[in-house]
């Protein structure tokens, strides 16, 4: 659809945008991140075959963003952790849908080597996500 094509055509400043706002806590209700992160979930369905080459940047950004979630010892109500780790959840399972099941390959790595049991959970619903 039309949708597609633009969000094709703007995706490297959407990128960053989205990239910008994944970095930054916007206080308690995270109002920022929880609104970027279905951003990118649209982003992922309407311009599914850009990206996989995308994958390496989004992964990262998407797995930093939940171990700050994690670590967070500031005022961050559970649910809204509980909420934006679903969230991130959510991206990476349709990352890896239209990757092939390249992100499952990644995380791989990153599953042996994490000790936070919030992010390993997560890790695991992607993993076992089919």
């Amino acid at each position: 659809g039309r949708l597609g094509i633009l969000v094709a055509r703007h995706l490297k400043r959407l990128e960053r945008v989205i990239l910008g706002y994944l970095e930054v806590c916007d206080g308690p209700e995270e109002e920022a991140r929880l609104g970027i992160l279905e951003t990118l979930q649209c982003t992922i369905e309407h311009a599914w075959p850009r990206m996989p080459c995308r994958l390496p940047v989004l992964l990262k950004a998407l797995l930093k963003m939940m171990w700050d979630v994690h670590t967070d010892q500031g005022s961050t109500p559970e649910r809204v952790k509980a909420t934006l780790l679903q969230g991130a959840t959510d991206c990476l399972i349709l990352l890896d849908h239209c990757s092939k099941g390249q992100v499952k390959v990644l995380l791989e790595g990153v599953y042996s080597s994490c000790e936070e049991s919030r992010v390993r959970e997560c890790i695991r619903k992607v993993q076992e996500n089919t």
